[in-house]
């Protein structure tokens, strides 16, 4: 059995304390960095509208766990050429569709809903039928520059007759051109 001398058992005392503070130190945020907003969120229930071209739209359910707000400003998909983050708003009443201005908010603790009618993530230029069944992987970018990346499933939706094409091959107000 091993012997320990005064200043062994010191050594081994003094270690016994300091190990817990810089375990502790290191897995605090106080002072640090601030988590990258990608990983505060959650996203749930994402799913993308079926379209055989031109445009379509992304929902979700997206929560925040952090103590901070995030703010989704940009999105990508192989599935389209181009995305942007959009509200439907009422426009000399009628409904139409516009770029979020400053990118969609999710605040502290909460969560923001994407659904059909309100908030979406627009897929613009498709580069290729979206079918139903298929899963369609969207790139979200953070106002802090983190991404993440999901996977949402194609599906059909006739609920409120969305038309992101309109018939007469023009583009949506707000679309851009």
């Amino acid at each position: 059995m091993p012997t320990f001398t005064p200043v062994r058992l010191t050594g081994l005392a003094a270690a016994a304390l300091v190990v817990p503070g810089l375990l502790t130190a290191c897995s605090s945020r106080d002072g640090g960095a601030p988590a990258a907003q990608a990983d505060s969120i959650t996203v749930t229930d994402q799913w993308i509208k079926a379209a055989d071209q031109g445009m379509s739209a992304a929902f979700a359910e997206i929560a925040n766990g952090s103590d901070r707000e995030v703010r989704i400003v940009d999105a990508a998909s192989p599935a389209s050429a181009r995305m942007e983050i959009h509200e439907t708003v009422d426009a000399n009443g009628s409904k139409t569709m516009r770029p979020k201005a400053g990118g969609l908010v999710v605040p502290a603790h909460g969560s923001a809903a994407l659904v059909p009618g309100a908030d979406h993530l627009m897929f613009m230029d498709l580069t290729s039928p979206l079918r139903t069944g298929a899963e369609v992987p969207v790139t979200l970018k953070f106002a802090d520059g983190s991404t993440t990346t999901l996977t949402a499933q194609v599906r059909d939706f006739p609920g409120n007759k969305e038309n992101y094409t309109p018939a007469d091959g023009a583009t949506p107000a707000g679309h851009g051109g």
